[in-house]
């Protein structure tokens, strides 16, 4: 993943748009990473994906429900 300055950045944002199309972009600021850019197209998958994982999860805890598969949550803390 391309790495730029928040300067370079700040200077280059132009670029820095057509260049995101592409594939994301971290930016760092006081050598440390910021946050990264990315298409509009790529969040909306990643939010996608999210939303299909929390919904998969969801469904397999009720599947685990009606088997009665289930933990003791104090028994399942003392265990870690």
């Amino acid at each position: 993943m391309q790495t730029l300055t928040a300067n370079d950045a700040k200077r280059n944002f132009g670029e820095l748009l057509l260049n995101a199309q592409r594939a994301p972009i971290k930016i760092s600021k006081n050598s440390k990473d910021a946050v990264v850019v990315m298409s509009i197209h790529d969040y909306e998958a990643l939010e996608a994906m999210k939303a299909d994982y929390l919904k998969h999860c969801f469904h397999s805890a009720q599947e685990d429900l009606k088997k009665d598969n289930i933990v003791d949550g104090a028994n399942f803390l003392s265990a870690l």
